[in-house]
C-alpha cells in the first residue's frame, strides 16, 4: 500500500499489508523494550504514548510517516483491555512507585541483555550507527484533545552514536519532572533524522478565525523545529480545504511552498482528519527529493470564537463619551435601559428602522458591564449588501411615512426641548434633599428620573438629527467655566454646588467620588459670545446653550440626581457589605431595579445581596465587534495593510485585556502583560495567571502560541519592536484577535472626557454615528422586565411637552444658590439664572 502523496511513488518505501516497512521482519520487535510503530501494540496510547500513537495509527492508515520505534514508559500503569482509548481508568501500582519511574531500558546498563537488544534496535534504525536520529518525548498526557503540552518536554534532534543516543534517551526521561514538582508518564520514540528542504505547521483548520472550511499553514526553510519554537515566524498561508491559496502573510515572504505542495498539503489534512475524526495539528517536512512527511499529529485543541452567521455589529463609540467605564448592575439599569428606549423612540419617529428591529433588537446593550451601541440599525456602518438595499422599497416607504411628521417636527423642536428643559428644571428644583424624602417619595423620584431620561434621549437624538450643529457645547461650556474657578481659587466642590455645567465633564457613578478634570486649561475652549455674556456670572450660559446641547446636560443632571438618591437609599437600607470609606451605594450597585424598588417598598433586600460581587474587570471594547457563543467579543479584523502601518502584529489567540506590561524578571504585577521578543517554549510556566502575552516574533502555529490558546490568553505575534516600544510597567490593552496592542497611558479615574473609539460629541445627525453618548440601551441576553425595548408609549414620550412623573409633587425648597452642597446626598443645586433652562437643584 502507498502513501498518500504521489510524489512518493517512484522513491518511496514500500509497506505491506500489516504496516511495517520493506526490511522489518513482520509483526517482530525491535528489542523487548522497544516497539516498533508497525506494531499494532504502538497504537495504544497507554503504552506508546500520544505521540508515537498518532504516527502509529497514521503509519498503519497509510500516512507518509517515518519508520521507528517506541521505547515504552511501562506495561501501563492500569489493567487495560482491547478496548483501551489512551485514558486512564483507575487501578494502582504494588511496587509503591509511580509506574513510570520504572524504566526497563535505563536499566539495561545493569541488564547486558537488555542493555544488547536495545543496541541492536539502534542499530537497525540507525544503519549501524550511519544515520543521525531524532529521539523525541512521547506521554499520555500530551497531544491530546483537552490539552497539547506542546513543547513542555525535551527532544533531540541529530543523534549520532551509541552514546549519544543513550544520553538522548535520559534527556527525554528527565524532561517529565514538570515544574509543579509531578512527574509525567514519559514514553521515548525514535525515528530517523529528515533533511528536510521546507519544513512547517498544517492546520486542518483555521484556529485565528474559527473556520473549520480554510486551512492554516506556516513554513521555513529546513525543519519544523524552529518554527514551532518560535525562532522563526515562517510564512503562513490560508488555504481553502482543497488547497486553493486565500492570501499569505507576510506581504512579499519568500514562496517556499508551490501550489502543488500546497495541494498536498491539503490532502494530507482531510486524510489526518479521515483518520483521526477531526481537525489535525500537523507537524510536515518537504525532502530534498520532494517527497512529504508527516512528523506529527495532534487535535487541535483551541479555536477561536466564531460570530453566528448574521451576528449584530457592535461598537462603543456612540455611548462610550458618556459611559465610558463598566457599570454595574443598577447603573445598567438606571442609565442605560432608558437611552435605548429614548434612542429607539427617535429612530422610530424618523423612520431609519423597522419598528419590529428596534422591538426585537435593543439599540444599546452592555458587553461585560461596558455600554455597546448596535451600529447598523444607528446607520454608523453601510448595509451589509449595498445594492440590494438600494432596490428594498421598505426603507423608502417607512421614510416617506414620517417624512410630514418630521417636517413638522422640525419647526416644532426647538419649542418642544425648551419645554421639556424647562419642565426638568422644575421638578429637578422641586426635588427636596433625598434625607427629607420618605421611602415612597424616594421610589416615585426614581422612577420620574427614568421616564424623564427616555424623554431627554430621544428629543436630543432628534435634535442631532434636525437642527444646526451648536455653536456652543456644554463641554466646551464647562472648560471654561471650570477653568475660570480654579484660576480664583474656587474648590471644586463648590464649583459643582454653583455651577451644575461641569457636570457635563464627569461621568456619572454610584460607587466613586466625583471627580473633575485635572487641568481644564490646557483644553479650554472660548465661549461664544452670543451665548453668554461674559460679564454675568459663567452659570448663566447653561441657560443660554442651543437645545441639543441643553437636553444633554439635563441628562447628566438626571444621572447626578438618581445617584444622590441611590446613595441614601442604600444608607437608609444598611447594605451589607458597604465599607465605612467607601460612598453610599457601593454595594447597592449590585442590585436590580426591581430588587432596589422592592426593597424600598417593602424593606427586604436579597439573601443573597451580602455574597454578590462586583463583575471582573474587563477590558476596553474593540471599536467594532460582534458576539459570539456565551457572549464572547470577537473584533472586526482591520485590513493586513492597516496593521501593518499601525507597527500592529497577529493576534494569534482571541480575547481582548488590559494589563501592566512585564519582561518576565522582577517582581510580577497584579495584571501582568508578558511583553518578549520571541515566543520561546521555555516561557510556558509563566503562562498562567497571564493577562496577556506580546511577541516582537513567532508563528501563530508556534507552540507557545497553541498554549496561549489553550489558556484562553490573549496573545499577539509580530508587534513591531514591542520590547522597546512597552517598557515593564506600561499600561497596555492587547487584542488577540485584531493584534492591536498599544498603551493605553494615564486614565482620569472619573472615567470623564472621550474614551477610546468615541466620537465627538457635536458631530450631529440621528444615526449615532454622531459619537453622541446618551444613546441609551439596555443589558445584554433579554436585560430587565422594564428595558423592552420600544414601548407603546415612549413615542409620545418623546415629543410630549413635559415629562411627566409619578412622583407627587414635594414641597418647594428654599435655598441659597451659593451655598456649597454640604453631603453627596443633597438636591443638585439651582443655577442663579432665573430662566426656563435654569441649573436643576
Amino acid at each position: 500500500m502507498t502513501t498518500v502523496d504521489e510524489r512518493h511513488g517512484e522513491r518511496h518505501e514500500e509497506r505491506r499489508g500489516d504496516g511495517a516497512w520493506d526490511g522489518e521482519e513482520r509483526g517482530a520487535r525491535l528489542a523487548a523494550d522497544a516497539v516498533p510503530l508497525s506494531d499494532p501494540q504502538a497504537t495504544r496510547i497507554v503504552l506508546a504514548g500520544s505521540k508515537a500513537a498518532h504516527l502509529a495509527r497514521a503509519a498503519r492508515a497509510g500516512l507518509p510517516v517515518l519508520p521507528g520505534f517506541v521505547l515504552p514508559w511501562s506495561n501501563g500503569p492500569w489493567p487495560v483491555g482491547p478496548d483501551d482509548d489512551g485514558r486512564g481508568r483507575g487501578g494502582g501500582n504494588d511496587s509503591g512507585n509511580e509506574p513510570w519511574q520504572d524504566r526497563p531500558w535505563q536499566a539495561a546498563d545493569a541488564d547486558p541483555d537488555r542493555a544488547e537488544s536495545l543496541r541492536r534496535a539502534w542499530l537497525r534504525l540507525s544503519d549501524g550507527g550511519a544515520l543521525p536520529l531524532v529521539v523525541r518525548s512521547s506521554s499520555p498526557q500530551e497531544d491530546t484533545q483537552e490539552s497539547s503540552l506542546a513543547g513542555q518536554f525535551a527532544s533531540v534532534l541529530d543523534v549520532r552514536g551509541w552514546h549519544a543516543f543513550r544520553a538522548a534517551v535520559r534527556t527525554v526521561l528527565d524532561s517529565a519532572h514538570r515544574p509543579d514538582g509531578s512527574v509525567a508518564p514519559m514514553a521515548v520514540l525514535v525515528q530517523p533524522m529528515l533533511t528536510a528542504r521546507v519544513g512547517g505547521v498544517l492546520f486542518g483548520a483555521d484556529p485565528l478565525a474559527g473556520r473549520s472550511d480554510r486551512l492554516l499553514v506556516s513554513a521555513v526553510r529546513g525543519g519544523p523545529d524552529s518554527l514551532v519554537s518560535g525562532e522563526q515566524p515562517g510564512t503562513t498561508y490560508w488555504l481553502t480545504r482543497r488547497g486553493r491559496l486565500s492570501h499569505t502573510a507576510p506581504e512579499g515572504a519568500e514562496p517556499l511552498l508551490g501550489a502543488c505542495e500546497l495541494r498536498r498539503l491539503a490532502r494530507l489534512a482531510r486524510q489526518a482528519r479521515g483518520v483521526f475524526g477531526g481537525p489535525q495539528d500537523i507537524e510536515f517536512g518537504f525532502d530534498t527529493a520532494g517527497r512529504l512527511w508527516l512528523f506529527q499529529s495532534r487535535p487541535i485543541t483551541a479555536m477561536a470564537a466564531r460570530p453566528a452567521r448574521g451576528a449584530r455589529l457592535l461598537g462603543p463609540g456612540p455611548v462610550a463619551e458618556t459611559l465610558p467605564d463598566q457599570l454595574e448592575p443598577l447603573e445598567q439599569d438606571l442609565w442605560v435601559s432608558p437611552m435605548a428606549r429614548g434612542l429607539a423612540a427617535a429612530l422610530d419617529i424618523g423612520g431609519t428602522a423597522p419598528r419590529r428591529h428596534l422591538r426585537t433588537s435593543p439599540v444599546v446593550t452592555t458587553v461585560g458591564g461596558r455600554a455597546a451601541a448596535d451600529l447598523r440599525l444607528l446607520g454608523a456602518v453601510p448595509p451589509r449588501h449595498r445594492w440590494l438595499s438600494l432596490l428594498n422599497p421598505a426603507p423608502g416607504a417607512r421614510r416617506l411615512a414620517a417624512a410630514w411628521r418630521m417636517g413638522r417636527l422640525t419647526a416644532a423642536l426647538p419649542g418642544l426641548a425648551t419645554d421639556l428643559v424647562a419642565d426638568v428644571d422644575r421638578r429637578l428644583a422641586e426635588t427636596p434633599p433625598p434625607d427629607r424624602l420618605t421611602r415612597r417619595e424616594l421610589v416615585a423620584a426614581l422612577r420620574w428620573t427614568r421616564t424623564a431620561l427616555v424623554s431627554l434621549h430621544a428629543q436630543e437624538a432628534l435634535a442631532g438629527a434636525l437642527l444646526p450643529e451648536p455653536r456652543a457645547t456644554a463641554a466646551g461650556t464647562a472648560l471654561t467655566v471650570l477653568a475660570e474657578a480654579r484660576a480664583v481659587g474656587v474648590p471644586d466642590r463648590r464649583v459643582v454646588a454653583t455651577q451644575p455645567v461641569v457636570l457635563a465633564l464627569a461621568a456619572p457613578s454610584l460607587n466613586r467620588e466625583l471627580r473633575l478634570p485635572e487641568d481644564p486649561g490646557a483644553h479650554r475652549v472660548p465661549m461664544d459670545p452670543l451665548v453668554t455674556d461674559r460679564r454675568t456670572p459663567s452659570g448663566s450660559a447653561a441657560a443660554a446653550l442651543p437645545p441639543r446641547e441643553a437636553l444633554r446636560l439635563r441628562v447628566r443632571w438626571v444621572q447626578e440626581l438618581q445617584v444622590r438618591l441611590v446613595r441614601d437609599a442604600a444608607r437608609r437600607l444598611a447594605v451589607p457589605g458597604d465599607p465605612a470609606h467607601a460612598p453610599d451605594g457601593s454595594k447597592v450597585g449590585l442590585l436590580r431595579w426591581p430588587e432596589l424598588v422592592d426593597a424600598l417598598e417593602h424593606g427586604f433586600l436579597p439573601g443573597d445581596l451580602g455574597e454578590r460581587l462586583p463583575m471582573a474587570a474587563s477590558a476596553p471594547l474593540p471599536d467594532v465587534f460582534r458576539l459570539a457563543e456565551g457572549g464572547a467579543v470577537v473584533a472586526e479584523r482591520m485590513s493586513r495593510e492597516g496593521r501593518a502601518d499601525r507597527g500592529e502584529g497577529q493576534g494569534v489567540s482571541g480575547g481582548r485585556a488590559a494589563g501592566t506590561a512585564w519582561d518576565g524578571t522582577g517582581p510580577r504585577p497584579p495584571d501582568p502583560v508578558l511583553v518578549v521578543r520571541t515566543l520561546d517554549p521555555a516561557l510556558a510556566p509563566l503562562l498562567p495567571g497571564l493577562a496577556g502575552l506580546v511577541a516582537q516574533t513567532g508563528s501563530p502555529l508556534s507552540h507557545l502560541a497553541v498554549l496561549a490558546r489553550e489558556f484562553g490568553l490573549p496573545t499577539v505575534v509580530g508587534a513591531t519592536d514591542a520590547v522597546r516600544r512597552f517598557p515593564p510597567g506600561s499600561h497596555l490593552t492587547v487584542d488577540g484577535t485584531t493584534g492591536d496592542v498599544h498603551a493605553t497611558g494615564g486614565v482620569h479615574p472619573d472615567g470623564g472626557g472621550h474614551a477610546e473609539g468615541g466620537g465627538h460629541p457635536d458631530s450631529g445627525g440621528l444615526a449615532v454615528g454622531d459619537g453622541h453618548p446618551d444613546s441609551g440601551g439596555h443589558a445584554e441576553g433579554g436585560g430587565h422586565p422594564n428595558s423592552d425595548g420600544l414601548a407603546a408609549g415612549d413615542v409620545q414620550a418623546a415629543t410630549d411637552v413635559r415629562a411627566n412623573g409619578a412622583a407627587p409633587a414635594p414641597t418647594p425648597q428654599t435655598a441659597t444658590p451659593d451655598t456649597p452642597t454640604p453631603t453627596p446626598t443633597t438636591a443638585l443645586p439651582t443655577a442663579p439664572a432665573p430662566t426656563p433652562a435654569r441649573g436643576p437643584r
